[in-house]
């Protein structure tokens, strides 16, 4: 597992030509006071960069919920976030390699290294206007001015991604510049236009949104086309300009600058002879190792704002090695329950269902031969005295789907009913307990009747004496009893309310 990990592996430097301010004018701020703004940072320049000396602008202390920050709130507003039990350090720095949430790329996680050598992690970073603004826990053990004064203006600090952090930060650069890469194919080859993406929670399938839907072949043909890219080794690098306020970028799939940002800066991605596309995201210096894998199927979204709108998922990198392990293993897994080798799992599955549905149609027979006999025994039984049939029949049965067979039951008594020239009245009551009960367990009730108003009657005293809950409309009631079911208590009960019943 270690070896195919390293083969997805970035170079550990990033090139110099990485990173390219192409305005003759724009100059990354040097003062140590003055924060370094969103667009020029440590981590948008070197996003192999994992630790970084730097200098804090500001801090303060904050209880309130973190709220977005770039510019967007989606299709679906997002839910406010739950106040942190305890106090948040809001820590702007000079520089910092943690990249804030933005264009469609989550917030990275790190480690703020204190002058007096104590770690405080950094949960969170959002930008606000301009700024990247570090969510810092606060360490319960020191007080409030003790951490102001480890932080206060000028104070030289650490900053690292940590193992977990830089894991993270490759799984987002992977999926992120495999984005751009895709959604490029898909537009010069395809003429598809990407109209949103996601980078979802790992290790689920990234997706983009689609303007229509794609077929399996139009799928791989675009999955070959990109990685015919990929194994090209394509560089990539980005472009840093002054950005013209009289000018809106909004172009790419949730992709360009947002109204609120005061950073001041254009930045473009570039995929060597590919794309060029707005992104303020972490990418890879090259697609090279960058395998992309599409799933062979879109999804139409239900509720889609833009008509057609559909989604293709995609796995790369990391990702993409966690889904080959998990499927192999699941493969290896039902391959050793049906006794076969992994390329006869779907033919012995197949197997296996045809086998279950033909099971299923026997037992629906044999349920059917049961109703019939059971409604037949019930019909024999001798009535009252005034010539009407009163009758309570408990049964047991752990099957899912006893309900339905008590209404098999009255099924096939009122149908040999409805054949007799002078009909006997009837009220019965079926009710069904699991062999094994506890408080939990859950007892159906079936009532049924030649009369509706019986049928109703019979209903509302198991309701109000058994506190069954149920209805029903005409010749039936039903109804769930929650407890264990005796025949000396709730048996008794049942028949005392038959008994009281007149006709």
């Amino acid at each position: 597992m270690a070896a195919a990990t390293a083969t997805l592996s970035p170079p550990s430097v990033t090139p110099p030509t990485y990173h390219r301010i192409v305005s003759d004018t724009l100059t990354i701020p040097s003062d140590p006071l003055q924060p370094i703004p969103v667009g020029l940072l440590a981590c948008q320049r070197d996003p192999l960069l994992r630790e970084l000396a730097t200098t804090v602008v500001s801090c303060r202390v904050s209880q309130s919920p973190t709220v977005p920050s770039n510019g967007r709130e989606g299709k679906k507003k997002k839910a406010a976030a739950p106040a942190p039990s305890a106090p948040l350090l809001e820590v702007i720095l000079h520089d910092t390699i943690v990249f804030p949430e933005g264009g469609g790329q989550p917030s990275d996680v790190g480690v703020l290294t204190s002058a007096d050598g104590e770690l405080w992690d950094v949960i969170e970073a959002k930008r606000h206007g301009g700024h990247a603004v570090h969510y810092v826990r606060f360490k319960p053990e020191q007080s409030v001015d003790d951490a102001l004064r480890l932080f206060a203006p000028g104070a030289v600090v650490g900053v690292s991604l940590g193992e977990e952090g830089y894991k993270r930060r490759l799984d987002h650069m992977c999926m992120h510049t495999s984005q751009h890469l895709l959604s490029a194919v898909l537009e010069t080859k395809l003429k598809v236009e990407t109209l949103a993406w996601s980078l979802t929670a790992y290790p689920t399938p990234c997706y983009v949104e689609l303007a229509r839907g794609l077929s399996a072949e139009e799928i791989a043909y675009a999955q070959e086309e990109a990685n015919k890219l990929v194994f090209e080794g394509r560089s990539v690098h980005v472009e840093v300009e002054e950005l013209d306020p009289s000018v809106k970028v909004m172009s790419g799939p949730t992709v360009g600058i947002p109204s609120d940002y005061t950073g001041g800066v254009k930045r473009t991605v570039v995929i060597d002879g590919v794309d060029r596309n707005p992104c303020c995201g972490t990418h890879l210096p090259s697609i090279h190792n960058l395998q992309l894998f599409l799933l062979p199927q879109t999804e139409t979204l239900a509720r889609s704002s833009t008509s057609g709108s559909v989604r293709l998922y995609f796995l790369a990198g990391p990702r993409l090695i966690t889904h080959l392990t998990s499927t192999h293993s699941l493969l290896t897994s039902t391959a050793g329950i049906m006794s076969c080798g992994a390329p006869q799992v779907p033919e012995r599955v197949q197997q296996v269902v045809e086998e279950r549905k033909k099971a299923t149609k026997r037992v629906e027979d044999l349920e059917a031969e049961l109703a019939a006999a059971v409604a037949s025994e019930i019909a024999a039984t001798k009535p009252r005295e005034g010539g009407e049939l009163v009758l309570h029949k408990h049964r047991t049965d752990d099957s899912a789907t006893a309900l339905t067979f008590l209404s098999a039951i009255s099924t096939a008594f009122m149908s040999k009913a409805a054949e007799k020239q002078a009909p006997t009245p009837y009220l019965v009551v079926l009710s069904s307990s699991p062999s094994a009960q506890s408080s939990t367990s859950t007892t159906v009730v079936l009532v049924f009747g030649s009369d509706d108003k019986k049928v109703k009657e019979a209903g509302d005293e198991l309701r109000a004496k058994l506190n069954v809950k149920g209805g029903g409309k005409g010749p039936r009631w039903s109804g769930k009893f929650t407890g264990v079911w005796k025949d000396g208590r709730e048996g008794k009960a049942v028949d005392d309310i038959l008994e009281s019943l007149k006709f």
